[in-house]
């Protein structure tokens, strides 16, 4: 039975890692934008396998390895559901999203774009989402181009995406959700301009995948990328999604065992995907403990899951917007989980160190963002981000601290 949207407020007990004082305060855990926690299941998850079924897959044909083998292939086949992808060939393992953007632009990008086609990213992205494609301007000869944000509202500006899909325009790039403004593209739409022109698309689901429905055929895209660790899931594990007709015609990532049909000294023919680019021992504890994050999440409920990211976004921005002297990025509705801030005279650093002695995690930094932070004006944000197990009473506290904060600093 899935969690109503109230229920799921109480479910901080699955997490026995929040239930700690750090320094001397009860952990209030504000950084899920970062990683977020596991529940006791995934760690069952993993326990389970290392205890019972540890064994490398597909190339044994003793129990251990076959039950491993049907482990590790169920996980791929149940992240297919997860995201409603047409196949679980459609499916490959990587380390996060960082490895999946990469092995795009390193396969597909190597490729299929040469000098003087245009990659189009958006102001927003992740430095993991610009630095893969800036290698492969660098090695191709292709440009980068890029839509603008308006401004601390943190939005595109969508008037610009028809002149910026140009005919040579080859691959558009984008986040989902914002990392540092918690603004939700609607990629469903970008996507669908994108396919008209015969433009290849890639998006960035890091900050989505566990925290809302994501359906690859509605959203209309060739390429999705998500990470485990940002969805209560392992670190060192994550999905690529490609559609099955591209990842035909894609060669290798890597190269080694696994991927392998025959291998002689001169040549060597090579597996269809997924396998084709999945080389060497994969991390099979990992897919394991993935797909029981996303049989933990979909117990909850995805729908939950965002109704409640959206009320505690929502909150935490009104309730920060009534303090003087802060400066809050984003949009002013229809935010993600997030809330980033600058309080005046106060270096984000310090209020992050300061909230850590009162037990509140936060980030603070660039957030991987360093373009945007130019934008902006800027060279860092504090960043709260919020989860299922978050509730209302523990943004209070957060105010209540950056109050405190303010007077310290005499800000």
């Amino acid at each position: 039975m899935q969690h109503t949207a109230q229920s799921i407020k109480g479910i901080a007990g699955d997490f026995p890692i929040l239930d700690q004082k750090v320094n001397g305060h009860p952990l209030i855990y504000f950084d899920n934008a970062a990683t977020t926690q596991k529940p006791g299941q995934v760690v069952e998850a993993l326990r389970r396998y290392y205890e019972h079924d540890n064994a490398n897959v597909h190339r044994g044909i003793h129990e251990l390895s076959n039950r491993a083998t049907r482990a590790f292939e169920n996980a791929r086949t149940r992240a297919a559901a997860f995201i409603n992808a047409r196949s679980a060939e459609e499916i490959v393992f990587t380390r996060g999203t960082t490895e999946g953007i990469n092995l795009v632009a390193n396969s597909w990008g190597a490729k299929f774009i040469k000098a003087g086609d245009k990659i189009l990213l958006t102001e927003m992205e992740h430095h993991s989402n610009i630095v893969p494609w800036q290698l492969l301007a660098q090695r191709t000869g292709a440009q980068l181009a890029f839509l603008p944000v308006n401004g601390d509202r943190g939005l595109l500006d969508l008037t610009r995406l028809s002149d910026s899909l140009t005919p040579d325009v080859k691959l558009l790039a984008m986040t989902h959700i914002s990392n540092t403004l918690g603004t939700i593209n609607p990629v469903a739409d970008f996507c669908e301009h994108a396919r008209k022109r015969g433009i290849v698309t890639l998006i960035d689901a890091a900050q989505s995948a566990g925290h809302r429905p994501l359906d690859v055929q509605e959203i209309g895209c060739d390429f999705l990328v998500f990470s485990g660790h940002k969805m209560c899931g392992p670190t060192g594990i994550g999905v690529l999604y490609g559609r099955g007709e591209l990842l035909e015609q894609m060669p290798p990532y890597q190269g080694g065992g696994e991927m392998i049909l025959s291998c002689d000294f001169y040549e060597t023919t090579y597996k269809k995907p997924p396998h084709k680019f999945e080389a060497g021992t994969p991390d099979i504890s990992g897919a394991i403990g993935l797909q029981a994050a996303m049989n933990y999440l979909d117990e909850i409920g995805r729908n939950n899951i965002a109704h409640h990211d959206q009320e505690l976004g929502a909150y935490a921005f009104e309730k920060l917007s009534s303090m003087k002297g802060i400066r809050l990025f984003g949009p002013t509705i229809g935010r993600a989980g997030l809330v980033s801030f600058l309080l005046n005279g106060v270096h984000a650093h310090d209020v992050v160190t300061v909230a850590d002695q009162r037990g509140i995690a936060l980030r603070g930094g660039h957030h991987c963002n360093q373009p945007l932070m130019r934008k902006l004006g800027v060279e860092s944000t504090a960043r709260a981000s919020f989860y299922f197990y978050n509730t209302t009473a523990e943004i209070d506290r957060f105010v209540e601290v950056l109050r405190e904060i303010q007077k310290f600093f005499g800000a």
